[in-house]
């Protein structure tokens, strides 16, 4: 029943200030280092754009993204969905300052919105991707800043 699928949330707290994590979250230069190579970003309400990921079975997705809500170091929220197949789900980043440091919620939406029968679009695989991406490639991104 895809009913039963809850979004995906992630939440960390980073040793960085909000402004240095947003810039990590909109800046293609930055976004790069941890997140993806992206030929075009700008956190702007309407601004649409790709990215080519790859699945544990080597399978190529052209992801198309459009950013719906900006709010300046605090919230960040984009389509995900893929070129070819049904489905559309919201990617939300939610920045909270705390003590100088940086709360980091990550909410994935809709994924049951997908093709349950593609074994790329189960939870386990969005929950194991984030996963890596934040609690590691976003972490030690935000280690090796210079503050």
């Amino acid at each position: 029943n895809p009913m039963t699928i809850k979004p995906l949330v992630l939440e960390r707290i980073f040793d960085a200030p909000v402004s240095k994590v947003w810039i990590a979250l909109t800046d293609k230069d930055e976004m790069k280092k941890w997140y993806f190579d992206l030929k075009e970003f700008k956190p702007e309400v309407g601004f649409k754009f790709q990215f080519t990921g790859c699945s544990k079975n080597d399978i190529q997705y052209l992801h198309n993204c459009e950013i719906k809500e900006v709010i300046f170091e605090k919230k960040l929220i984009y389509s995900w969905s893929y070129d070819g197949y049904e489905g559309e789900s919201f990617v939300i980043f939610e920045l909270a300052e705390l003590e100088g440091k940086t709360h980091l919620k990550l909410t994935h939406l809709g994924l049951e919105t997908f093709s349950q029968d593609n074994p790329d679009f189960d939870k386990e695989n969005f929950a194991e991707g984030w996963n890596e991406l934040i609690n590691v490639s976003l972490k030690n991104y935000t280690a090796n800043l210079k503050i």
